[in-house]
């Protein structure tokens, strides 16, 4: 008999060679008909696997993201029967589960593949789908897997790369695949599948390498499924960043100034400014100082810090000098820089933690497949803090931290989202720096406070910085997407890298601890996912323009200059659309420009002091006369209820 330990800490015994779909069956049969993949002790297994010996086993279903990616990773197999079928001779090469579906690349050869093929290979998915095929790994020889392939250079090149006994096929129906497991039982289950699109993509994402086609696709286990998941994409197309930014007047690119370098125009500047005065004005509540430190540095710096050695070969290159030997890189983090800050003068413990901020740009090279709007750049401006601090005011400057983070995702209206403690990988230790002591110091101060602070957690391995682990904020946005937006992280490397000390109650030199931080992440990535999260309708206290007075007519324009000054006494930014339009064009282009309340001032309103409200996206709703000094008050009023003021 063996021991199996389930999820809930429940053990139960079973014989040896019982398979995880038998032990679902045990608990449920009903559970066990939503069952579709499995992993025991942290490995992905097929729910036919047998069990041999003592171990952890948890059961997916289509609600898991584990069970997702087998599912998708499954229809990836049956779509690749279905394009050998369609387009002989072709080369079948990788195909994975990725987010919302999965791919694959194939080297097509002779044959093209349109827009006008989706549909018959859709139906063909779904007709060899409905024969139930079980999906079956098995194991083969080197030398048999490199028959099979012997055409192929591309599965000749990954079996080369793997050691003999290691080696499986997966089966289903008449079709035969290179994979290392993780399917779902079997077709039947594929309900629905469309392919999204086609890409070009480098094989193994080498530019060197030949352009492989890569063929898109997602799939659900009910057509509801389906349908929804489209109309959402829809949603999320209208809420494309890129296409928002464009309509407001907030970004743009330049052929002529460079690939994945956003040019911010007066209205996204003002924005930007906001955001950056906002969080300012909660770090000097907080005890932050201000720094600025340069664009550039010299190679050394990073070579100091870890920073060249791990990412030197895909940056940007070294800038050489007229000086022989002397060499400089654009900046790509600005911790060695706040790090030298730290070393000017000598501290003692009294003048502990010291808290260094900047809004400090950075320059890291993206290949141009790889960027995208304002999500991946070349170049982009961290909300970067920096805190030294003494071991034992780690714990209380982290939580400080974690206030911050959540008065900010509440001030701009991001409610729903998980902490992720991203700890070092449990085998491949070698990308990390430092020593075992300090990193398992680390990552215990990150779970301590987390959990002090009743934080909904989920750890990840391997998601840890190269000098430290971090406790990522993972938000979900109006369309329930995940984005990784603010990021915490415990550093006791960078300290003894730069020697930092600091002189403590006993009159010997000590090391400080580190923490990095950056509640926004990045301006661009966050500036990105709050157009996507709001569709452009920021909160009121960060709206480019709060108001925009609506003259009926010429014979108003005055009246729409004084009630402009008094909004400007009032703090509340406005503007004057005084163009020789009618009311209802110019109510739709405030509409388009998605501006919070329009004022539109005619006879009435002139004889009285009014003006007469009229709020975005309230189209049917009626309008309401009230003096300026009340639409303050109602202004004011919706401002405070979201923009909270930062305690200590």
């Amino acid at each position: 008999m063996i021991k199996i330990t389930l999820p809930d800490g429940s053990i139960r015994e079973y014989a040896s060679d019982v398979s995880p779909m038998d032990v679902a069956k045990s608990i449920s049969e009903g559970f066990a008909r939503n069952v579709i993949s499995a992993s025991f002790n942290g490995t992905t297994i097929e729910t036919t696997t047998p069990l041999t010996t003592d171990g952890n086993l948890t059961l997916y279903t289509w609600n898991d993201e584990n069970g997702k990616k087998a599912f998708w990773h499954s229809t990836s197999h049956v779509m690749a029967q279905v394009l050998e079928e369609m387009y002989p001779g072709i080369k079948l090469t990788l195909g994975p589960a990725i987010a919302n579906g999965f791919y694959y690349d194939v080297d097509f050869e002779d044959h093209k593949i349109t827009d006008a093929d989706f549909k018959k290979i859709e139906d063909r998915v779904l007709e060899i789908s409905r024969g139930k095929h079980e999906f079956k790994l098995r194991p083969v020889s080197k030398a048999a897997a490199l028959e099979l392939y012997k055409d192929n250079v591309y599965k000749t090149e990954l079996i080369t790369n793997l050691e003999d006994g290691t080696i499986t096929f997966c089966d289903h129906d008449t079709f035969t695949d290179l994979c290392r497991g993780g399917h779902i039982p079997n077709t039947g289950i594929i309900k629905a599948m469309k392919i999204m699109s086609v890409a070009g993509a480098y094989w193994r994402g080498d530019e060197k390498n030949k352009q492989l086609t890569r063929v898109y696709g997602t799939s659900f286990p009910k057509q509801k499924d389906l349908t929804e998941y489209l109309a959402l994409l829809e949603e999320a197309k209208r809420r494309d960043h890129r296409k928002l930014g464009k309509e407001l007047e907030l970004f743009a690119f330049s052929a002529k100034v460079g690939q994945g370098l956003p040019l911010w125009l007066p209205k996204g500047a003002a924005l930007r400014d906001r955001l950056e005065q906002f969080l300012k004005k909660a770090q000097k509540k907080g005890g932050y100082e201000q720094v600025v430190t340069p664009h550039i540095g010299q190679k050394e710096l990073y070579v100091t810090s870890g920073h060249y050695a791990k990412y030197g070969a895909d940056s940007f290159q070294p800038i050489s000098t007229p000086h022989e030997g002397e060499e400089f890189l654009l900046k790509p983090m600005n911790c060695p820089h706040h790090c030298e800050i730290y070393n000017v003068r000598p501290w003692s413990y009294k003048d502990l933690p010291k808290r260094y901020a900047e809004f400090g740009t950075v320059y890291r090279y993206e290949q141009s497949g790889e960027l995208h709007g304002l999500t991946r750049v070349r170049g982009f401006t961290q909300d970067d803090a920096h805190i030294f601090c003494t071991p034992d005011q780690l714990d209380e400057e982290f939580k400080k931290v974690i206030d911050l983070v959540l008065y900010v995702f509440g001030s701009l209206g991001f409610e729903n989202f998980t902490a992720q403690i991203s700890l070092r990988d449990k085998e491949n230790r070698e990308k990390y720096i430092g020593t075992d002591e300090n990193w398992e110091k680390a990552e215990n101060a990150i779970i301590s406070a987390a959990a002090d602070k009743g934080l909904n957690t989920v750890i990840e391995y391997g998601e840890a910085a190269f000098y430290g682990p971090k406790l990522d904020f993972m938000v979900k946005d109006a369309l329930g997407r995940q984005w990784q937006l603010g990021t915490i992280q415990v550093d006791y490397n960078l300290p003894e890298r730069f020697d930092l000390t600091y002189k403590g109650s006993d009159n010997e030199l000590h090391r400080p601890v580190m923490i990095h931080r950056a509640p926004f992440g990045s301006m661009e990535r966050f500036i990105a996912i709050l157009l996507e999260h709001t569709a452009g309708n920021f909160p009121l206290w960060l709206m480019p323009e709060q108001a925009i007075i609506l003259s009926l007519s010429e014979k108003y324009e005055i009246y729409a200059k004084k009630v402009l000054d008094l909004l400007e006494n009032h703090e509340i930014r406005a503007l004057i659309d005084n163009r020789n339009e009618t009311i209802g064009k110019k109510i739709r282009d405030a509409e388009m420009q998605k501006i919070p309340f329009m004022l539109i001032v005619g006879e009435e309103e002139e004889k009285n002091g009014t003006v007469s409200i009229r709020r975005h996206g309230q189209e049917g709703k009626g309008n309401i006369t009230i003096t300026i000094d009340e639409f303050a008050a109602i202004v004011n009023d919706e401002i405070s209820k979201t923009l909270k003021v930062f305690t200590v």
